[in-house]
């Protein structure tokens, strides 16, 4: 299927890893250019872009911390310099932190709404002037959202504002540009594992119904498909992919 993303330029951010390299990957291999942003591993960042370059596709390396408006601003005025619009936004970056919810302290707490919520919104509201008429968003939230968890309160939290944020900027922004959720389940990338090692031993047989964690490539190419113009009918949703961890 032609997904109509041939030459679109994309921004991803949290491509250093896990489903931002995964999504980066798979927009290339669709035709798309693609700018890289990561905070601080930059050998994953330069592993994506060599990735992406080996597809024939361009690629551009930029370093922010999303959770730092200043930091946000600067990046984006270095891109308004370079690009005169984006087709395609995915906001991929997060962090978790595995803490029982009796021990959540509020600095880990406001760490983790800060990146994973408010660092989001930084992005996608400070990037608006660049998108191109008829681009689409993705925000990338997660199961915990819906199912909350007692050990990633915060991170279930701030994964859960990003679906209302979803259906904010949807209405803010309509019809000029689509905005739109994936929230995937349990995804074997970093991230990923640190969290199945918190879980009960029997987590996978006993509540996902295909008895078996993601590939990043799997939830990769779904956010592909929702961004591209092909979903043109779709905007404020939110597209559960969790192994049937929870049927909405």
């Amino acid at each position: 299927m032609d997904l109509k993303i041939k030459n679109k330029v994309a921004l991803i951010t949290g491509a250093s890893s896990g489903i931002g390299a995964s999504t980066a990957k798979v927009l290339a291999q669709e035709g798309a250019d693609v700018i890289l942003t990561f905070k601080n591993n930059l050998k994953g960042a330069k592993e994506t872009e060599k990735m992406v370059n080996a597809l024939g596709r361009n690629s551009w390396l930029y370093r922010f911390d999303m959770s730092n408006p200043k930091s946000v601003s600067f990046t984006i005025n270095q891109l308004k310099k370079k690009f005169e619009q984006i087709d395609i936004l995915v906001l991929c970056a997060g962090e978790i932190s595995i803490v029982p919810f009796e021990k959540l302290e509020p600095k880990e707490w406001n760490a983790i709404i800060n990146v994973n919520l408010n660092g989001t919104f930084f992005v996608l509201h400070s990037l608006i002037p660049l998108m191109a008429n008829e681009s689409s968003i993705v925000i990338v939230s997660s199961v915990s959202a819906h199912t909350g968890s007692p050990n990633q309160a915060h991170y279930a939290a701030a994964k859960a504002g990003l679906i209302n944020l979803t259906k904010s900027a949807s209405r803010a922004l309509a019809p000029r540009i689509r905005v739109n959720c994936v929230a995937p389940g349990i995804t074997l990338t970093s991230m990923g594992r640190k969290t199945i090692a918190s879980l009960e031993r029997n987590y996978r047989s006993e509540k996902l119904l295909v008895r078996n964690y993601a590939s990043s490539e799997e939830i990769a190419q779904l956010i592909t498909y929702v961004v591209s113009p092909i979903s043109r009918f779709m905007t404020g949703a939110t597209i559960d992919i969790n192994g049937g961890r929870i049927l909405r």
